[in-house]
């Protein structure tokens, strides 16, 4: 066990910060089912996505121009596929010209 206040703070920073920073939504996304048990395993994680976040300074996401507007939209799920829960996942994502717009990604029972 590790310190679960210490924990809950850091992955609940990440989890905000997702919101502007799609490239680590997945990761918080696993780190975050173990708020109520973490493990020194779950804080080294948390601490790879530090080291990533640390590593990547000043990437930004840009959005091109494009003469055509078309909208595409796109749709995945693996039902149970997850080695860890079984859980249903699924997701979506919404590109206007080659602009990603809006994105999802949910574990279902």
């Amino acid at each position: 066990m590790v310190d679960k206040d210490m924990y809950q703070r850091l992955v609940g920073k990440w989890i905000y910060l997702s919101h502007t920073r799609p490239d680590i939504a997945y990761a918080v996304s696993i780190v975050s089912q173990f708020l109520h048990s973490p493990r020194k395993a779950h804080l080294q994680a948390v601490h790879w996505i530090l080291q990533y976040l640390k590593s990547s300074l000043g990437k930004i996401i840009l959005f091109k121009r494009d003469t055509g507007l078309h909208i595409e939209a796109y749709t995945d799920a693996d039902y149970a596929g997850s080695v860890t829960d079984r859980r249903l996942i699924s997701g979506y994502c919404v590109l206007i010209g080659r602009n990603l717009i809006t994105w999802r990604s949910k574990n279902k029972m």
